[in-house]
């Protein structure tokens, strides 16, 4: 018995990238050909056209990419976007201050002049889609090295950009997918002008914090309210108080009949990265390797940052976003190692490529596939122990705002020395700006601590071989480098925003060149970026051997329903909504389900995580829901269907058949943490906000009911 088991696993592991109902993240272009079928049974009461259409408005017209990273949706004719609040939460930040923390206390524009513009910040429509496989790849041949091949392809793509961008006015954007052995290109319309209409307060919309991150069950009203302006005739436009609200081609009803378990469920939104077909031992540097050193270094640069927030609020707003985007990952690190140790990843993937060199190695495939998994584990044995080093000089760079500055400025301010008079005119009030800019909110004491935590870290366990600017400072002062940081900051003039001024009045080249936190910053970026011609023959090997894997592995079963991993394009999803098994911690009758009543009972006072406000727990106690509660008398909080998703896509809609706003997708279950590289389908699962109470908040809590009135809402 055990033997035959075995063989079937061989079997499904051989073909793991072939989709099961509730797996895969499916291009809209090809819904009609692949899943639209499938979807129908599961629930689907519409058309691959009314999803996807080029000439006519269909759903995806009312998804967007929301600042590069996550995903919005647009619910009413005026423009107005949803998305998370913690995809919010920089721009919530930036236009924070003591004195008005919207961070900390919500707030909700009483009309649309009070709408409040971030310095920076976009949204990304999607226009089209094509596939330009055959027209790239006739192009290369397997003789040419990757570098050849990539320059041969990156000029092709140059020509598809320019052909599609419509004279400037659209952004294409050719992605490869099936490690480049197919190729499409994306047309995207970007508006720049989106301004914040509103967010609940911080005890809501980051209710749990760290602790309830990526857990279930969960009680986090994960959401905020922005809007895109365009020009009188709908064009995109740079921010003018004459734009006016978006007159979108499509955007979405909202659904207030609530959800059951088995009630089907499906996301459109803007998947960041998986790695589901990452050989075996790329899953082993990053459980033993990589992933370790990410975890530790975030942390140490996180704990270091969270003592200085703590004592002041100008402080906390200012560095607000980056502690939240490390805190992120470094829990989701974590998460990856446990999960991926647990499901035995490495040996499942193995048994994968065990099967999959059998196939490689007969007469017909030998010469094309037969090396392909020996120079794949060559190149990772190679470079295990970098993995570790790189990434504690990543952690470094991400958490240290001077840890990569020094270097990008000082290149900018000795090409201003350089620069004759005219030049220097020219230039000044730009760099006077960025300097003013970004120094605005960098707090110098903290910086030393980070630092100096995050080089006696990478000093004492980044092994391989350090940058040789750390190894010799690490043996003078026996690798504590509180000194060194502290005499660097007296001296550099990176470390005070009046002496980058000052030089900009007196400018010397030298002096940037003798700077110590110029010379850190600089070697320290060389060091990182620096491959031994060792290093680049192996990864020109790998390139080619993991796309000839990949490709082998789809040649070897042609009758396969294959996905590409997820690259930040436009993706659908579907599933149901699936609870979990019987969890105590959770009141709900199924666990699918949270609610208010389980969110009171985790409330804390005082706690920064777990506490609530007096007026929330008011509407608790009196049962004030309005039209938001469930039929069965409860206020929903959050809900879990089983789509597959990754970062990028939180603000995802949750739609239900009839394409209707159901939720919001904000979170996936720390069990179901390997989903990057690994789907599992009895444990993955995504976590939502239920729109019932999102509007609940909007209405009942903050009181904005002239927000709630501009919605589609169907009963």
């Amino acid at each position: 018995m055990k033997k035959i088991y075995s063989i079937m696993m061989i079997a499904v592991l051989f073909f793991s990238n072939i989709a099961k109902a509730d797996e895969g993240m499916w291009f809209l272009m090809f819904l009609e050909k692949n899943n639209i079928r499938d979807m129908q049974k599961m629930g689907l009461k519409l058309t691959a056209e009314e999803i996807y259409s080029i000439n006519n408005s269909s759903l995806k017209d009312a998804i967007v990419q929301f600042n590069g990273g996550c995903t919005g949706e647009i619910i009413s004719k005026d423009g107005l976007v949803l998305t998370n609040h913690h995809c919010g939460y920089n721009a919530i930040a930036e236009l924070s201050s003591p004195e008005n923390n919207y961070l900390r206390d919500g707030y909700w524009a009483p009309n649309k002049q009070a709408e409040l513009k971030p310095k920076s910040l976009f949204v990304r429509f999607f226009v089209r889609m094509d596939n330009v496989s055959d027209r790239i790849l006739k192009l290369v041949n397997d003789t040419m090295t990757e570098l050849r091949r990539e320059a041969v392809i990156n000029k092709e793509i140059a020509a598809i950009q320019k052909e599609n961008d419509g004279g400037g006015k659209y952004v294409v954007s050719v992605r490869p997918f099936f490690q480049g052995n197919e190729y499409y290109y994306f047309v995207y319309q970007d508006y720049k002008d989106v301004r914040f209409v509103g967010t609940p307060t911080e005890s809501i919309g980051k209710f749990g914090g760290d602790t309830d991150n990526w857990e279930w069950p969960r009680h986090t009203g994960d959401f905020s309210l922005f809007r895109v302006y365009a020009d009188k005739d709908g064009n995109p436009a740079e921010y003018s108080t004459e734009n006016v609200p978006l007159k979108p081609r499509q955007h979405l009803s909202i659904n207030l009949n609530g959800v059951k378990e088995g009630d089907y469920a499906m996301i459109l939104g803007y998947p960041g990265r998986t790695n589901r077909w990452m050989p075996a031992q790329g899953i082993e540097q990053n459980v033993k390797f990589a992933y370790p050193a990410w975890v530790e270094g975030s942390k140490t640069g996180m704990d270091n940052m969270k003592k200085h927030m703590d004592k002041d609020d100008k402080i906390r707003l200012d560095y607000a976003g980056k502690y939240a985007q490390v805190a992120n990952y470094w829990k989701n690190r974590q998460g990856m190692i446990d999960a991926l140790t647990q499901h035995q990843t490495v040996k499942a993937k193995t048994a994968q490529e065990v099967a999959f060199n059998k196939w490689a190695n007969k007469k017909e495939n030998k010469a094309k596939y037969g090396q392909a998994i020996t120079e794949i584990n060559q190149y990772y044995a190679m470079t295990n122990e970098k993995s570790r080093h790189d990434n504690y000089l990543m952690t470094y760079f991400r958490t240290s705002s001077l840890g990569t500055l020094p270097a990008n400025l000082g290149r900018q301010l000795k090409a201003y020395s350089k620069a004759d008079s005219a030049k220097k005119v020219e230039l000044y009030g730009k760099l006077k700006g960025a300097i003013e800019e970004t120094y605005a909110t960098i707090y110098m004491p903290l910086e030393k601590d980070v630092m100096t935590a995050q080089l006696n870290l990478y000093s004492s366990k980044a092994g391989y071989k350090l940058a040789p600017i750390v190894e010799k400072l690490a043996k003078n002062n026996n690798k504590d480098f509180s000194k060194y940081v502290n005499s660097a900051f007296e001296l550099s003039i990176f470390a005070s925003k009046d002496r980058l001024l000052a030089f900009l009045d007196y400018p010397s080249e030298a002096l940037i060149d003798a700077d110590p936190l110029f010379q850190l910053a600089s070697q320290l970026l060389d060091h990182y970026n620096q491959k031994s011609e060792e290093l680049k023959t192996a990864e020109n090997n790998y390139s080619r051997s993991f796309r000839l894997f990949v490709d082998g592995l789809q040649k070897s079963n042609p009758k396969g329903k294959f996905y590409p991993d997820a690259n930040s394009t436009l993706r659908l999803t579907y599933g149901k909504v699936r609870a979990l098994p019987a969890d105590k911690r959770n009141d709900a009758t199924i666990n699918n389900y949270t609610t208010l009543d389980g969110m009171v009972k985790k409330h804390k006072p005082g706690d920064n995580e777990f506490d609530l406000s007096q007026p929330l727990i008011d509407l608790y106690n009196k049962k004030d829901y309005g039209q938001y509660a469930d039929k069965a008398g409860y206020m929903p909080v959050n809900f879990l269907t089983d789509n597959d998703i990754t970062g990028g896509n939180s603000g995802s809609p949750v739609l239900n058949g009839k394409g209707e706003l159901i939720g919001l997708a904000f979170d996936g279950n720390i069990e179901a943490m390997a989903g990057d590289v690994i789907f599992d389908a009895k444990l993955q699962r995504t976590i939502n906000v239920d729109i019932r109470f999102v509007l609940f908040i909007i209405d009942k809590y903050a009181g904005a009911k002239h927000i709630v009135d501009e919605l589609t809402i169907v009963k």
